[in-house]
């Protein structure tokens, strides 16, 4: 008995060793940021305490013109909040489209022609993400390759940069392999038994896919919502490049607010956005829990 619980005592020590150095590296770049954000969040230009900065999010408003000519107020940074919210969900939701029946085609592949595939979809990747901005930029600007094209084949240029799908564009293309690859890493350890023996109980392909493929891989489809939506709510280079500017996402007030050295409240827009990201993720993941275990 001694000897045993010597061993188990020895391999708790062993792992909590192993995993010192994340856990470090956890508190030094994620943990104390998070604190820096939140202390500067409630906390006004003296560093006294203060709820104003949270508040302000919620009750500024700014005037606008409505259909008809007449002037109303909105609130300001909720309006810029929704649309963030709206073109990432969009984004998401076309990476998943994309993506999940791609990954599946790919699980499902040779071993080296998944490689293959897997490393055309990293390349992009490989290079800088101003970069790639730039030349979705050539590509859908008036004179673009896009418009080049149609032109050849006789129809009329259409207007692409400067607007929500060129935003929505250029946010699938950047976050679509953190979609695939999640999706794919589930699927790709999925025992190829349980299909066949779905089958064999006289399941179709489509009952298949609804009663065992969605379910198993249904935690790989909430990391890559996740990976995608966090980033495309937050973005800010994507929408002042391929939007012109002229859509205001959080990200872009976050920036603002930073560029114009107003710390106390940019710190209050990432908090706030931290807290409902982070309450969204609780929620997938526990949904996720409950798909399943059923």
């Amino acid at each position: 008995m001694k000897s045993s619980n010597s061993i188990s005592k020895r391999d708790r020590i062993v792992r909590r060793l192993t995993l010192a150095p994340y856990s470090i590296w956890s508190v030094l770049f994620i943990v104390v940021p998070l604190l820096f954000v939140a202390y500067y969040a409630f906390t006004d230009r003296n560093f006294n305490f203060t709820f104003d900065n949270v508040s302000r999010f919620f009750t500024a408003t700014t005037s606008i013109m409505d259909k008809n000519g007449m002037p109303k107020e909105v609130h300001t940074y909720l309006v810029i909040f929704t649309r963030s919210l709206r073109l990432a969900i969009i984004s998401t939701l076309i990476c998943l489209l994309l993506g999940y029946p791609l990954a599946y085609i790919i699980s499902r592949a040779h071993e080296k022609t998944q490689k293959i595939i897997i490393t055309l979809i990293m390349i992009p990747m490989w290079m800088n993400f101003l970069i790639r901005t730039y030349a979705w930029m050539t590509i859908l600007q008036d004179a673009g390759i896009i418009n080049r094209i149609l032109g050849h084949i006789g129809i009329k240029p259409i207007k692409i940069i400067g607007t929500e799908a060129a935003v929505v564009i250029g946010m699938v293309y950047d976050y679509f392999p953190y979609m695939v690859l999640p999706i794919y890493s589930i699927m790709a350890k999925m025992d190829n038994k349980l299909i066949e023996a779905a089958k064999d109980l006289g399941c179709n392909g489509a009952g298949v896919l609804r009663r065992v493929v969605w379910p198993l891989s249904l935690p790989g489809v909430i990391s890559g919502v996740t990976m995608v939506l966090i980033p495309s709510i937050s973005t800010f280079y994507i929408s002042q490049k391929l939007g012109y500017g002229k859509f205001y996402l959080i990200g872009d007030a976050i920036e603002g607010q930073y560029a114009a050295n107003n710390l106390h409240f940019a710190a209050a827009i990432a908090f706030i956005l931290m807290v409902i990201l982070l309450a969204a993720m609780v929620f997938m993941q526990s949904y996720a829990n409950k798909k399943t275990c059923a």
